[in-house]
């Protein structure tokens, strides 16, 4: 039997903030898990607006920003380090997307691993994505690995975050893709009421069904490409936006329409009915987008305590770079389209094992 106390870090698309995951893994025939703490720094105000302006900056800028960014992280791991007075193996980080576009072999997520290892002392594994692409994957989902050895009591893994991303054994393989955007959109929309997101899915619920654009949406590409694929920011900048912005209409009618379109694509992405569903990430707190859903399917929707619905991601990383430093697969071929399975990630610092 082997144990390991690792931090994972985890910064979403939607700039909600930094989630820290102190948990526990042990492997005794099969693994085992605990989220022990966690929490979310929120991005102070600079921080949040350097990220989301990060894509339109020169080369120095996002070079710089990387370094400085790894520090940010490392100061964080500190502070939330000697608030609980943990004894931690090591730091697994993904960092923050800033690119990702599989097709041009380019993902990057910014949070220099050395920086990080610089200001805490401790070991970290990071970069996850950059071997898949290299090897002609998409670099994503990376989560379903986790799905597969920790949670395989569920038929389907649903993550509803920036982007719905769902996982799931198909004749022997795990399948798993990116399905549709999901907090990146509603929190765009809802910014225009003045609020940061749609809390319970209320600004959502008091909308009109809108149908031009419920058809517009899901008549994109994507949605009739088949598995292996993935969504970044750009693609919802380039298709789904435009779309929204071209209709005068409420905002309320437009959440409650994208409400709608999620729940749709949701659905198309079940094989069978009656199976046992669990959903973690923000939108699980959406309750409005939760019973949307459930009108769509005849699945057994499972949403988990608040620790593993807002950390489960994080959680996941954490377990990418036990993984890693047991020199065991963390990356499947069969979800991200890489010519073959990998053991993802960049040690900096392991003299401690």
């Amino acid at each position: 039997m082997k144990s390991y106390n690792v931090i994972g870090l985890m910064s979403g698309t939607s700039l909600d903030g930094v989630d820290i995951a102190f948990c526990k893994f042990v492997y005794n025939e099969g693994w085992d898990y605990e989220i022990i703490d966690a929490t979310t720094i929120e991005y102070p105000e600079d921080w949040e607006k350097r990220l989301y302006n990060l894509p339109e900056s020169k080369a120095e800028t996002l070079a710089l920003t990387d370094i400085e960014f790894g520090q940010y992280l490392g100061k964080i791991v500190n502070d939330y380090i000697s608030k609980n007075n943990f004894s931690v193996d090591f730091i697994s980080s993904h960092g923050h997307t800033v690119f990702h576009q599989p097709e041009k072999r380019l993902t990057i997520q910014i949070g220099d691993g050395p920086s990080i290892f610089a200001v805490t002392g401790l070991p970290v594994i990071y970069d996850f994505r950059s071997l898949d692409v290299a090897l002609g994957g998409q670099g994503a989902p990376l989560v379903p690995i986790g799905d597969m050895l920790l949670f395989n009591e569920y038929d389907y893994c649903l993550n509803l975050g920036g982007i719905a991303n769902i996982s799931f054994e198909n004749k022997g393989r795990r399948i798993a893709f990116d399905i549709c955007p999901v907090n990146q959109v509603i929190n765009y929309l809802a910014n225009e009421c003045g609020e940061s997101f749609d809390d319970k899915g209320t600004i959502a619920s008091k909308g009109m069904l809108n149908l031009r654009i419920l058809n517009m949406l899901n008549d994109l590409e994507y949605y009739s490409q088949l598995p292996p694929k993935s969504l970044g920011k750009e693609w919802v900048e380039k298709y789904i936006f435009p779309i929204l912005k071209s209709f005068s209409i409420p905002v309320e009618d437009k959440l409650r329409t994208f409400s709608e379109h999620i729940a749709q694509q949701i659905s198309k992405a079940f094989k069978t009915g009656n199976s046992k569903l669990l959903i973690t990430g923000g939108g699980a707190y959406n309750d409005f987008l939760i019973q949307t859903i459930r009108n769509n399917t005849k699945n057994n929707i499972v949403v988990p305590d608040k620790i593993l619905i807002e950390y489960k991601e994080a959680m996941i990383f954490a377990f990418l770079g036990v993984l890693k430093i047991r020199g065991e697969v963390n990356c499947l071929s069969s979800v991200t389209g890489a010519r073959e399975d990998s053991i993802g990630g960049v040690v900096v610092e392991l003299s401690n094992f």
